[in-house]
């Protein structure tokens, strides 16, 4: 086995990460070859199990290996291949659909350095094989069965439970399931918006949720988000101006900054949307990944006025499409007929999966697990940012998002273009403002697919030779 410098300023998870990828490249491993074990590994390089994780992590995100669960990790066939020309347009290039469609085709050897979700190996032991078989066989009819449109009674029981915990007070007849937070959001434009509707939003916020917006025919109405909420001088003025129908928030850890609101911040949006008789949709969907009890606005509120919803695809798989909205009984009821309409009900095997998996208790020590692994991840993730020269201004203590700066005088959009001609996928911060500027300096950092050594070796002598750093951004 090769050696590692353990005086050099390289992390040894790099080196081992730099070293197998040059075998590879050189065909020292070929494919379907399986690497040594992690424990064997480590302990032949006299290193911890966690540093050669980070070292596999890497070679299964860029499509060199993959894993095939307790099995081991193999080098993948199609290590090096050139990925297909994207399906798109080329003048749609990294515009908001182009940019999730790239984190969903999964095409080998491209690196998602601004993803939305993590990497494959962190999910695979999240459902074992023999979870769903045990959730299937506690169904009488099997594969037979129906699924009530608002959701096995079981199921939102124990989502109510859990929302309870959260010091939210709510029953399972507040609660509906949906296939996620894109059909939960998709469910509250249909039901409660119509063309003309103004909408208020966070700026930066959820590319997707402003696409969605767009095709309704709703004016989108964009307000300041900073690392303590969303701007409240804003949010009075845009109220008043406006007169919007509805504000879709998202108060624990932001899309895409990362950042969290505080609870006065909260108390007075509120107030605010109370007094101007705004609906709020709270999105919730990256809150699995908070530690502790983070202060939501359906706790505050008691779900008055407040529509709340949230997702397990991300901190689960993406495969357990499943997610759930909870509010009053005068919300909730044209939701369900919109759901009804629409898709009818959500399929009675993902419920049934979704319930084992909380019943058990093994959702709750999977989230503890994710949580440790992003804590240590986003430690490593702003190190390496920073080195290439991206600017940090606020860290949110938790999540996958990092919101970083490139420095003064570098085109972030020729950046990001070039990059995925190196098969680095990279977001702007133009695809999260409302108005779309594309003059913004910033770009959105997945804290775990960002520490790929491919990254900073493509950032740091684009940004080494830049000016002066910009001015930091305005904090509260």
């Amino acid at each position: 086995m090769f050696p590692l410098d353990r005086d050099s300023t390289v992390p040894l998870s790099e080196q081992i990460d730099i070293r197998l990828r040059a075998m590879i490249s050189e065909r020292q491993l070929l494919p379907g070859v399986k690497l040594t074990s992690i424990r064997q590994l480590a302990t032949q390089l006299q290193v911890s199990p966690n540093t050669v994780v980070l070292a596999y992590d890497r070679l299964v995100a860029d499509g060199l290996v993959f894993s095939r669960g307790t099995t081991g990790y193999f080098v993948a066939e199609s290590a090096g291949a050139v990925i297909d020309a994207a399906p798109l347009e080329a003048g749609e290039a990294h515009e908001p659909v182009w940019l999730a469609q790239q984190a969903n085709d999964l095409r080998p050897g491209v690196l998602q350095a601004s993803g939305g979700a993590l990497p494959m190996a962190w999910l695979e032991d999240a459902i074992p094989t023999a979870l769903v078989q045990r959730a299937l066989s506690h169904s009488g009819l099997g594969m037979a069965s129906r699924c009530p449109p608002q959701g096995m009674s079981p199921l939102r029981e124990r989502l109510a439970m859990s929302m309870r915990a959260q010091g939210i007070g709510v029953d399972a007849s507040r609660i509906m399931t949906t296939y996620g937070s894109t059909h939960a959001i998709d469910l509250i434009v249909r039901t409660f918006l119509k063309p003309g509707d103004a909408v208020i939003v966070e700026d930066p916020g959820y590319f997707l949720l402003f696409e969605r917006l767009r095709q309704a025919g709703v004016r989108a109405v964009p307000v300041t988000r900073r690392a303590d909420g969303v701007d409240l001088v804003e949010l009075e003025a845009a109220c008043v101006a406006h007169q919007p129908r509805l504000a879709f928030l998202q108060p624990v850890l932001h899309n895409p900054t990362g950042w969290s609101s505080t609870p006065a911040n909260l108390h007075r949006v509120l107030r605010i949307a109370e007094h101007h008789g705004v609906l709020i949709a709270e999105d919730d969907v990256h809150g699995h990944f908070q530690p502790g009890q983070p202060t939501r606005l359906a706790q505050l509120s008691g779900l008055e006025g407040v529509i709340y919803f949230s997702s397990f695809c991300k901190v689960l798989s993406p495969a357990l499409r499943m997610g759930h909205i909870a509010a009053s009984p005068a919300l909730l009821k044209p939701l369900l007929r919109q759901k009804i309409s629409s898709v009818l009900t959500t399929p009675t095997l993902n419920e049934l999966v979704l319930l084992e998996l909380l019943s058990t208790g093994r959702f709750r020590k999977h989230a503890e697990r994710m949580q440790q692994r992003l804590g240590a991840a986003r430690v490593a993730a702003v190190k390496a940012l920073r080195g290439a020269g991206i600017q940090l201004d606020s860290i949110g203590d938790a999540g996958i998002f990092l919101w970083g700066r490139v420095p003064e005088g570098v085109d972030v959009q020729a950046l990001v273009k070039e990059a995925y001609g190196q098969q680095i996928v990279l977001a702007p911060g133009s695809n999260f403002l409302a108005g779309g500027a594309k003059d913004d300096p910033h770009i959105r950092f997945n804290a775990v697919t960002c520490q790929n050594v491919r990254l900073a070796e493509y950032l740091t002598p684009r940004l080494s030779q830049a000016g002066t750093p910009r001015a930091t951004a305005r904090q509260p």
